[in-house]
């Protein structure tokens, strides 16, 4: 007898996005009393005004939970629709159970499958295209991915070159059916001979050995020279690869990394100015795998982003790892 296989559905949507933002604002001017430097030198270097960092009771696992909550409730969906948990972070620093298990529990998502994956900044983007995929197959149906970090709790307030960058939050957004294509072919890849140019300082068993805590350390220039060369060529692929032209895209949606990056892509896909672009890092900072749903979920609720609109999000970051995708606005 032959194996019966899956049969899922042939295009996947997003059907709701969702974000949660922690409650503690960090100014450049508070940020200067950790490092020696001056708001005007952040904003010129970054366009960072402040950052949000967590606040006490505010964890990464409550941050993927108020933002999974939202994307559910905006896909008209109940949490039990949910067959599959994808979270994407790097600040869960529990090696087992994974935070997606803990996460699908406490939402009431019976029986999901749920796993974590470490992407870094490209992370709501792997997760997205891996949900995609799941409905497609026939794996899952509905399935949440989230983005989500505490990078403020693995930064060391004393690195000039790191310290202003890193903020937390989270977002979300649910992936299910649909009967014609909303999102393109994902473009992802990864370049682990760069590993080194963003990394943790030591291991856990070292840090412990110490008494001393891991932290995030980067090498800004090449990670800077990637990004606008590599990256705005990658994301020019993924556009090409959903058969659209820049005149196409109603919003692009970078990793917000960097105002100087997101200017540079901008050179190199040359957008019309009918296309709005996310600047979500002048107030909530560089959220990593969390940056862009939040800037999403922020554009959406702003007005700026409207249902039915086309985007092309791309991330990146450590690893060093990429991803890309053309998406339908829900």
């Amino acid at each position: 007898m032959p194996i019966t296989a899956s049969k899922g559905s042939p295009y996947a949507r997003i059907e709701g996005i969702g974000a949660a933002i922690p409650s503690r604002v960090v100014d450049n001017e508070e940020m200067c009393t950790y490092i020696d430097s001056s708001d005007e030198w952040i904003q010129q270097r970054t366009g960072i005004v402040e950052r949000r960092w967590v606040a006490e009771g505010e964890t990464v696992e409550t941050l993927s939970l108020d933002a999974a909550r939202q994307a559910i409730e905006r896909a008209g969906l109940t949490a039990a629709d949910i067959d599959a948990v994808i979270i994407s972070t790097v600040s869960h620093l529990v090696q087992t159970p994974s935070l997606a298990a803990v996460v699908a529990a406490k939402l009431g998502c019976s029986d999901a499958a749920a796993f974590d994956i470490s992407a870094a900044c490209a992370g709501f983007c792997y997760g997205v295209g891996m949900a995609e995929s799941l409905v497609r197959s026939g794996a899952a149906t509905h399935v949440l991915a989230i983005g989500a970090e505490t990078l403020s709790e693995m930064t060391d307030l004393s690195d000039r070159s790191t310290a202003f960058l890193f903020a937390d939050g989270a977002g979300a957004a649910v992936v299910g059916p649909s009967d014609v294509p909303t999102m393109g072919p994902l473009v992802w890849g990864s370049d682990g001979d760069q590993a080194e140019v963003i990394e943790m300082d030591r291991s856990w068993p070292e840090a412990v050995a110490t008494g001393e805590t891991s932290h995030i350390t980067m090498d800004g220039r090449p990670v800077f020279r990637w990004a606008t060369t590599f990256i705005a060529d990658a994301a020019s692929r993924t556009l090409a690869a959903a058969g659209l032209a820049p005149e196409d895209l109603d919003l692009f949606v970078p990793h917000q990394a960097n105002n100087r990056i997101t200017d540079a892509m901008l050179r190199t896909l040359k957008l019309p100015d009918t296309v709005k672009v996310a600047r979500t890092i002048v107030n909530f900072g560089n959220n990593s795998a969390a940056s862009i749903g939040i800037a999403l979920n922020s554009m959406i609720e702003s007005g700026e982003a409207r249902s039915g609109d086309t985007c092309l999000m791309i991330g990146f970051g450590a690893g060093l790892v990429y991803a890309g995708q053309v998406i339908t606005i829900p």
